[in-house]
């Protein structure tokens, strides 16, 4: 049970679902309530597809490049280390990726759903946390459990995004991501840490 609440808040801390509210809400603007509604589901829905994807081919791409757990824990730690900082110390989540918006007519898959939700260390996590060589796949099952669950707690946080936003505000949300920040940050060095300590005291 703990190591379920484990993986359950680390991938809050990784998705960020607050962190997705200013950016879905400024991404449908033009839109109307009931389109608003089907973006939020559909982004979700994209979203969960996407990092179950590289739940399933993740492990076959590192076979098929012969590329061992111990670098990959050590290079993906490295990855999601180089993310969480920006988290902290860069622009926060919702500014970046709001600035990227260009197009508001076709906003589901960019940036709501990728990389707002689906973000590159949340697939990065999802991939570690699934290696065929380390967990079993009864855990795996699991893991893909819990990502759905908080992909379908993100879904239900954007579509009632207003009235989140109006409760926390702007500047609680970037508190709030900065905060998953440095969750992220300790998961990544400790991911580095088991790498090295594999390879050189196997």
């Amino acid at each position: 049970m703990s190591e379920f609440i484990t993986t359950f808040f680390f991938l809050i801390a990784v998705i960020d679902p607050l962190g997705s509210v200013p950016v879905y809400l400024e991404a449908t603007k033009n839109f109307d309530k009931v389109q608003q509604q089907k973006i939020a589901i559909r982004a979700a829905g994209i979203a969960f597809c996407i990092l179950l994807f590289f739940i399933i081919i993740g492990q076959l791409i590192l076979e098929g490049m012969e590329v061992s757990l111990d670098a990959f824990q050590i290079s993906g730690g490295v990855i999601l280390f180089l993310f969480a900082l920006s988290m902290i110390f860069g622009d926060s989540k919702p500014e970046e990726e709001i600035n990227r918006i260009t197009d508001y007519n076709h906003v589901t898959i960019f940036p709501v759903a990728m990389p707002s939700i689906a973000s590159p260390g949340a697939i990065m996590a999802v991939v570690l946390m699934t290696d065929n060589h380390h967990y079993s796949i009864q855990q795996q099952a699991v893991t893909t459990l819990i990502v759905l669950i908080v992909i379908a707690l993100t879904g239900l946080i954007l579509l009632a995004a207003n009235a989140v936003q109006e409760k926390i505000g702007n500047y609680g949300i970037i508190v709030i991501s900065k905060i998953m920040g440095l969750i992220l940050a300790a998961y990544a060095v400790q991911s580095i840490l088991t790498g090295i300590k594999h390879f050189f005291f196997k």
